[in-house]
């Protein structure tokens, strides 16, 4: 008897609703996915910072793309931007609870990228 070594199937409620150019799980995934969205949901998973110190994070990111970035996933309820009213002026960023479950999702994807990478990007598999 064969073994299929395939992962899991989707579960049904999501397999024939996640392929559709309509659906708003594509939405969500594309802001989740993105270069930046993942670097600064990963930052933010080691506890609240700021401004300059998600910049600092995910290096090679512009003011533009950080704010965009930010403005996006605090519009899905993922961050929350908490800024304080001081001078100079003090903005901090947060996972929300929705945020917190999701980063304890991508943790694992984005070890296993880290541990593969080179192996990919040189075009090795290992099977084993």
């Amino acid at each position: 008897m064969k073994v299929s070594t395939l992962p899991a199937p989707l579960p049904i409620s999501v397999a024939d609703g996640v392929f559709p150019a309509g659906c708003p799980s594509r939405i969500v995934l594309d802001h989740i996915t993105s270069k930046w969205g993942v670097l600064i949901l990963l930052s933010l998973s080691e506890g609240q910072q700021r401004w300059s110190e998600l910049r600092r994070r995910a290096d090679g990111i512009s003011e533009k793309m950080l704010a965009q970035t930010l403005k996006t996933l605090e519009k899905d309820g993922l961050i929350r931007r908490d800024a304080q009213p001081v001078i100079p002026p003090r903005v901090d960023y947060s996972l929300t609870e929705r945020g917190v479950e999701l980063t304890e999702l991508l943790i694992p994807l984005v070890t296993w990228a880290y541990e593969n990478a080179e192996q990919v990007l040189s075009g090795q598999r290992d099977d084993s």
